[in-house]
């Protein structure tokens, strides 16, 4: 099976596996009574499908290997960094303001606004990772830049991630806003971070031209994280918290740049 049959194929058998994936979640979820676990499953998802596209692949394996690898290790520790910070705590706010709008039963809603929607956002956003496993020759200087630029955005991401955890972890900070670190050049590390990855893998698979007609999936990476459920959301939930105000005259939304130092 070669070209556009080996990839409906991949394609396919991606889409089967979120959906059993994410049917999984929203039965962990509903047993928990916290449909935010689907943040676990999200990370996870996107290792399936880069490993449903290394089983399948067609065309150039060293390509698909690197691929798996960068997805797997961003993802499982994304997944485990994820489960860690929610242990033991309630519902997102954001899923609560999300579900308190559903027309009927609630648990339904989520499973068609969360769950299927959000495997439907990974299957599209990896969607350059399964084109490349059957459209791509050897790897070239573009993959290098793509790898550069994913250990870039794994490292800030992680980095932000770890300081904002010790940062919670000191009683004396409670109830204050992390500015420091990562976080006093941009208000979002971890999804500046996301993006950078999203993008570096979108360079590592571009071994050809097929793969250029994915470009919009780093893009809705990059949407989600700003206008979408990221930023966005997050800006809004913080935005009545002492400090913020100021934290956010002086910090960057999403690109990272030095604090403004006019800022009262």
């Amino acid at each position: 099976m070669t070209g556009v049959g080996a990839f409906l194929f991949t394609g396919l058998l991606s889409a089967l596996a979120l959906a059993v994936l994410m049917l999984g979640a929203f039965a962990v979820g509903r047993r928990v009574g916290r449909h935010s676990v689907v943040d676990v499953a999200w990370g996870l998802g996107f290792v399936l499908v880069a490993a449903v596209s290394l089983s399948t692949a067609t065309a150039d394996h060293t390509r698909a290997w690197l691929l798996f690898a960068l997805v797997a290790v961003w993802g499982v520790r994304l997944a485990a960094h994820i489960h860690r910070r929610s242990r033991g705590h309630g519902e997102d706010p954001r899923y609560d303001r999300l579900l308190s709008r559903a027309p009927g039963n609630r648990d339904l809603y989520a499973l068609r606004v969360v769950y299927l929607l959000q495997g439907a956002l990974v299957w599209l956003i990896a969607l350059p990772v399964q084109v490349s496993a059957h459209a791509s020759g050897p790897l070239g200087g573009l993959a290098a830049v793509g790898a550069a630029l994913w250990l870039f955005g794994f490292l800030f991401e992680a980095v932000g991630d770890a300081q904002l955890r010790r940062f919670k972890a000191d009683p004396d900070h409670r109830g204050r806003i992390m500015d420091r670190g990562l976080w006093a050049w941009t208000r979002h590390p971890n999804y500046f971070g996301d993006a950078c990855v999203w993008w570096g893998l979108f360079l590592v698979a571009s071994g050809s031209w097929w793969v250029l007609l994915t470009l919009p999936a780093p893009l809705v990476m990059t949407f989600l994280l700003t206008k979408g459920s990221g930023q966005r959301l997050l800006d809004e939930h913080m935005a009545g918290r002492p400090g913020w105000a100021e934290y956010a005259r002086r910090t960057s939304a999403f690109v990272p740049r030095p604090p403004r130092r006019d800022a009262s």
